[in-house]
């Protein structure tokens, strides 16, 4: 990234112009939406290919929308809005996007109507966020994930993420990569920022929508790829902790995470201790196809110059 600017209140300014004051509202209260997308590189074709960025910001809409912030732009035009942003920037490298709508007021009261929401847009250097090839170490967290009841999880609100938070924070502390989080129920829901799968005798295991999930953008792409891609069939239902540990492979997907192997649950190892066959197909395949290798794929991809 040769230069670096972000959209802020309107209009693309420089970072050091995109300011908050610290009697925001949002940032007292965590009231704040975002998103996290990725944009890939591909040198071969000199081109950057934002991924799923329409999805994205449908989701951000909706989950903006059911906190009572409505802000006056479609999807179609944030997707617009970052293209021009990063041409700004000059990016062509693996790029992060982050897109946050947050309530501007200088006001203390913690509620949710009265105020006035605003969008936010800037980049963020990112690689790998965890370890896509010899995997990673995971601990069943002591931190229950959140009720859907209490805050939402399928909608990602800034304050929410407190819970993953402390659930990462327990993990690095214990010496793994990593967090895997119950829900209420007792059954696995997902990582402190992931969705999260099971592979048992060639078919693939993932928590349902109800298990108080994030709805990823990421795990529908990798069901997708399992199931039309690698004709594998894909379950969703409720999953015992207990299952982890028995499973043939586990990997997470997320924006952030990508494709990520889990080789390692609360000190058991799983599988042979080492990335999976179906993981590492998983991955071939998602790799291409964010970075437009994939024909079928390209529909989920914006070329930005």
């Amino acid at each position: 990234m040769k230069k670096e600017f972000a959209f802020f209140e309107g209009k693309i300014v420089p970072i050091e112009e995109a300011k908050i004051s610290i009697k925001t509202n949002s940032f007292h209260y965590g009231t704040a939406v975002f998103e996290g997308i990725r944009a890939y590189w591909n040198q071969e074709e000199e081109q950057l290919y934002i991924l799923a960025g329409k999805e994205h910001y449908e989701r951000l809409l909706k989950n903006a929308r059911a906190m009572f912030m409505e802000i006056p732009y479609t999807a179609d035009q944030l997707v617009e809005i970052t293209k021009e942003l990063l041409k700004k920037c000059e990016v062509k490298e693996d790029i992060y996007i982050r897109p946050i709508v947050y309530f501007k007021d200088l006001k203390l009261t913690p509620k949710l109507i009265g105020y006035t929401p605003e969008i936010a847009i800037y980049l963020y250097p990112f690689g790998a966020y965890l370890d896509p090839e010899k995997g990673i170490s995971a601990k069943v967290s002591s931190w229950i994930r959140n009720d859907d009841n209490s805050i939402p999880s399928r909608y990602k609100i800034a304050g929410a993420y407190v819970n993953s938070a402390l659930a990462k924070t327990e993990a690095l502390m214990a010496g793994y990569d990593e967090a895997i989080m119950l829900n209420a129920n007792g059954y696995v829901a997902e990582g402190s920022g992931e969705n999260i799968f099971l592979v048992r005798n060639g078919k693939v295991i993932t928590p349902g929508l109800n298990e108080h999930i994030l709805e990823g953008i990421t795990r529908n792409l990798v069901i997708r790829i399992l199931k039309e891609d690698l004709n594998i069939e894909v379950i969703e239902r409720p999953v015992a902790r207990s299952e982890l540990y028995i499973a043939d492979e586990v990997f997470m997907t997320g924006t952030a995470a990508e494709v990520t192997p889990i080789v390692e649950i609360d000190n058991r190892p799983i599988g042979d201790g080492k990335v999976g066959t179906i993981t590492k197909q998983v991955q071939k395949l998602f790799f291409d196809a964010v970075r437009g290798k994939v024909e079928k794929y390209k529909n989920f991809l914006t070329p930005v110059y």
